[in-house]
Protein backbone atom coordinates (compact mmCIF):
# COMPACT_ATOMS: atom_id res chain seq x y z
CA UNK A 1 0.00 0.00 0.00
CA UNK A 2 0.83 3.47 -1.02
CA UNK A 3 0.61 6.40 0.91
CA UNK A 4 1.54 8.47 -1.79
CA UNK A 5 -2.55 10.00 -1.91
CA UNK A 6 -2.72 10.48 1.20
CA UNK A 7 -3.78 14.34 2.14
CA UNK A 8 -2.11 16.30 5.65
CA UNK A 9 -3.99 18.89 7.83
CA UNK A 10 -1.37 21.08 8.66
CA UNK A 11 -1.32 23.80 11.59
CA UNK A 12 -0.95 27.65 11.37
CA UNK A 13 3.11 26.87 11.48
CA UNK A 14 2.55 24.18 8.87
CA UNK A 15 2.60 21.24 11.14
CA UNK A 16 1.24 18.38 9.96
CA UNK A 17 -1.36 16.90 12.46
CA UNK A 18 -3.79 14.97 10.81
CA UNK A 19 -3.88 12.79 7.39
CA UNK A 20 -6.83 11.73 5.33
CA UNK A 21 -6.85 8.09 3.68
CA UNK A 22 -9.01 6.83 1.41
CA UNK A 23 -11.56 4.02 2.68
CA UNK A 24 -9.15 1.71 1.27
CA UNK A 25 -6.03 2.76 2.53
CA UNK A 26 -7.79 2.71 6.09
CA UNK A 27 -8.99 -0.62 5.80
CA UNK A 28 -5.64 -2.06 4.73
CA UNK A 29 -4.10 -0.03 7.70
CA UNK A 30 -6.17 -1.79 10.06
CA UNK A 31 -6.50 -5.39 8.30
CA UNK A 32 -2.36 -4.69 8.67
CA UNK A 33 -2.48 -3.84 12.32
CA UNK A 34 -4.92 -6.75 12.77
CA UNK A 35 -2.46 -9.17 11.42
CA UNK A 36 0.37 -7.82 13.73
CA UNK A 37 -1.71 -8.44 16.62
CA UNK A 38 -2.12 -12.18 15.61
CA UNK A 39 1.48 -12.53 15.12
CA UNK A 40 2.09 -11.21 18.71
CA UNK A 41 0.03 -12.72 20.21
CA UNK A 42 0.72 -16.46 18.89
CA UNK A 43 4.74 -15.36 19.48
CA UNK A 44 5.44 -17.65 22.12
CA UNK A 45 3.55 -20.67 20.74
CA UNK A 46 5.17 -23.72 19.90
CA UNK A 47 5.41 -24.63 16.27
CA UNK A 48 4.06 -27.78 14.62
CA UNK A 49 5.33 -29.70 11.66
CA UNK A 50 3.23 -29.84 8.48
CA UNK A 51 2.41 -33.56 9.19
CA UNK A 52 1.00 -32.69 12.54
CA UNK A 53 -1.53 -29.95 11.03
CA UNK A 54 -2.73 -32.19 8.20
CA UNK A 55 -3.55 -34.79 10.29
CA UNK A 56 -5.41 -32.57 12.19
CA UNK A 57 -6.77 -30.90 9.40
CA UNK A 58 -7.97 -34.78 7.92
Amino acid sequence: MSLSQAHYIVDADGNKTAVVLSIEQYEQLLEDLHDLTVVAARRDETPISLKTMKHRLS
